[in-house]
């Protein structure tokens, strides 16, 4: 289940943001990587994140759901629910005081092996247990 790097709910999202070029095409580049390399990988709940904001916020087709689900996000998709990743996040929520959802993304990065969490959304160069987070879209 080794992995380098995680990716954040938050780069699948901007894979249709097309109002910033940047980040749009930042995600995809990581994206491609992450399947090209099969270096990276998410967890169950950037799945449920993602495709979430797909159907409610964003209001995509089923069928284009289901695309993403299928060639994307289940390719990448090699951290589960367990107990022992709910007791690092609420380690983890206690000790930097990250949100509980934002503690279970450092933990499924961390239980994965990965070493860069690329996240928009965390403190960018924080150290977690030899896992380094970095924003993909510069600082």
């Amino acid at each position: 289940m080794s992995a380098d790097y995680f990716l954040d709910t938050n780069i699948f999202i901007y894979l249709f943001d097309e109002t910033d070029d940047h980040k749009r095409t930042r995600s995809e580049n990581l994206v491609q990587q992450a399947l090209e390399d099969r270096n990276g990988c998410i967890s169950y709940q950037v799945v449920q994140e993602t495709v979430s904001v797909l159907t409610v916020k964003l209001n995509a087709a089923p069928h284009q759901v289901r695309r993403i689900f299928e060639h994307v996000l289940m390719p990448l998709w090699k951290v589960n629910p367990s107990e022992e990743l709910y007791q690092r996040g609420l380690s983890l929520q206690a000790r930097f005081r990250y949100r509980f959802y934002d503690s279970l993304i450092i933990a499924a990065a961390i239980e994965s092996g990965c070493e860069t969490l690329y996240s928009e959304d965390l403190r960018h160069g924080e150290q977690i247990e030899g896992l380094t987070i970095r924003s993909p879209f510069g600082n």
